[in-house]
């Protein structure tokens, strides 16, 4: 049986242009600003424009693909928006996402939601229908507009941003060599319909979810293929704050070199389903032909996947011409009240 090599052919990320320093927040709150930077590891994060959601910064994280691959648009086959902030709670993002990128109507569409893992999900959704070859290409997209309530923890991570990959098997940037996922029913984290902002399970939030996922997706992978941490030039973990990725990098054994690249939480935030693909956007921008990357994603509830990408030559042929450090250079800092505006956090303002 002959297996259809298939990979990244082209990708991009997006990052609203508005920030908010960690210092702002505590100051609306009353909190200690140099502790909670400390223990969270955070020292900004991005604010969605007034006029942002998911669906614009998916679109625009797929413009940017579409051109640094270099293909018609007409060609993808199937489009898929992972977020667990879609702008309706009835109408999928991926058909808003198809036609602003002009894309042909015959074509699969869907929004998928696993918390922060549902971005990875529509990228190993797109390869097996790739490999099959029921489609040439298939865009993987995960975005969020990520939600915290006002005074809550989460208000210091919750961040905006997303990025888009185009799966396919010819002119492969970055070549997915496999993917392993590992899933439990481990409510850590959940949002009823109809609630305004999530809840958590604090500190459960860790140890019993997050470590215990990403460490035995990675373990399972690495076993599978015969690999060791330090085959790898690059890790990248799913970042809810700026502590747990260092941690469960030490755990496994990889080393701070091997995350500082995809490590952006500390300066953007978390961006939930747009997590670690950024930081996978990032990492491919500095990529050589060769080197090895270990991704594994989280999104609770709880699930992690991994994979194994090996970069080709065609990524140092054909560089992303948008770095996604254009966007996290380009800011714009806001105080508490602006953010309270843009979040719509204050009841009775339109937005």
């Amino acid at each position: 049986m002959i297996m259809t090599k298939t990979g990244i052919v082209g990708y991009g990320g997006y990052l609203p242009r508005y920030r908010i320093k960690t210092e702002e927040i505590a100051k609306a709150w009353g909190d200690d600003a140099e502790r909670i930077k400390n223990g969270l590891i955070v020292y900004e994060k991005t604010v969605p424009a007034i006029d942002e959601d998911t669906a614009t910064i998916s679109v625009e994280a797929s413009r940017s693909a579409l051109i640094h691959a270099g293909i018609d648009p007409q060609r993808i086959g199937a489009i898929y928006v992972g977020s667990e902030s879609h702008p309706y709670a009835v109408k999928p993002t991926a058909t808003i996402v198809g036609e602003a990128i002009s894309a042909t109507p015959d074509l699969t569409a869907a929004d998928l939601e696993f918390a922060c893992k549902a971005g990875t999900a529509g990228m190993q959704i797109c390869m097996g229908m790739v490999k099959s070859g029921l489609i040439e290409y298939g865009l993987a997209i995960g975005a969020d507009t990520a939600q915290g309530k006002p005074g809550d923890a989460l208000e210091y991570t919750a961040s905006a941003g997303g990025a888009a990959f185009i799966i396919g098997s010819e002119k492969i940037l970055a070549e997915i060599t496999d993917t392993y996922s590992y899933t439990t029913d481990t409510p850590d984290f959940w949002r009823r319909e109809g609630a305004e902002y999530p809840t958590h399970g604090g500190r459960f939030t860790g140890m019993p979810a997050y470590f215990k996922h990403i460490t035995n997706a990675t373990k399972k992978i690495l076993e599978k293929t015969k690999r060791e941490p330090e085959d790898f030039t690059y890790a990248v973990f799913h970042q809810p704050n700026g502590k747990f990725p260092q941690k469960v990098a030490k755990i496994l054994g990889f080393t701070k070199e091997q995350i500082k690249d995809s490590l952006l939480t500390p300066i953007i935030g978390n961006t939930y389903s747009g997590s670690s693909p950024l930081g996978l956007v990032n990492v491919l921008d500095k990529a050589n032909a060769g080197d090895l990357i270990l991704l594994c994603s989280y999104g609770s509830g709880a699930g992690s996947d991994a994979f194994i990408i090996e970069v080709t030559k065609e990524n140092e042929k054909n560089r992303n011409p948008n770095p996604l450090k254009n966007y996290i250079e380009d800011k714009i800092y806001v105080d508490y009240v602006t953010y309270a505006k843009y979040k719509s956090k204050i009841k009775g303002v339109y937005k």
